[in-house]
């Protein structure tokens, strides 16, 4: 799968207003602050591709990345840390709820911060993701900002707060460095596959 072939779609502010379910979805979940369109650049070794907003919680739509027309990367609406209205959070909460609702995930990547306890926020998303019963991967990001002696007891910390069911990776990544990328890329692939066959 070539990452590099890669352009926007649309951006959807509700389930009517998103494409087609004509591909795998490969969604992005995680707070405001997290790297979230960092990580998504990483992957798709790009500088701006997903743009790295200034202020957290600039993506406040779904944004929809068609790569190598084998499938969609999703790009969700960042959470706990945007200063927007209420009513914005709560329509955003409609459009996760039914995204999540509607069977569209292929793969669901949760990236959390490797430095600090999974937020309330996080723990909410990863529920969405185990009640749905999508199939789902944590990243753990900004793993280039610890100590090597913490990185195991943090991982374990984020397994354990996000109640984390057998089997579910937690990926240490750097959207920095690239560490953790091939990994990723794995699953991916993978998933994109399975999801074809």
């Amino acid at each position: 799968m070539n990452f590099n072939n890669v352009e926007f779609v649309k951006s959807g502010a509700t389930m009517e207003g998103l494409p087609p379910a004509s591909m795998p979805e490969i969604a992005f979940a995680g707070k405001s602050n997290v790297g979230k369109s960092s990580v998504i650049n990483r992957i798709l070794n790009r500088k701006n591709f997903a743009r790295v907003g200034e202020a957290p919680g600039k993506t406040t739509h779904a944004n929809y990345f068609n790569v190598d027309k084998k499938c969609y990367f999703v790009d969700l609406p960042g959470y706990g840390y945007a200063k927007v209205p209420m009513s914005e959070k709560q329509r955003w909460g409609r459009l996760m709820e039914a995204y999540f609702a509607s069977g569209r995930i292929t793969l669901g990547i949760l990236i959390v911060d490797a430095r600090h306890a999974p937020t309330n926020n996080d723990i909410v998303m990863a529920d969405y993701f185990i009640q749905t019963g999508c199939p789902f991967i944590v990243v753990a990001n900004k793993l280039d900002k610890l100590k090597k002696s913490v990185i195991e007891s943090n991982l374990e910390t984020i397994r354990e707060d996000l109640d984390l069911p057998e089997g579910c990776p937690v990926i240490p990544f750097s959207a920095e460095k690239g560490t953790g990328r091939d990994e990723l890329v794995r699953y991916i692939i993978a998933a994109v596959k399975s999801e074809k066959s």
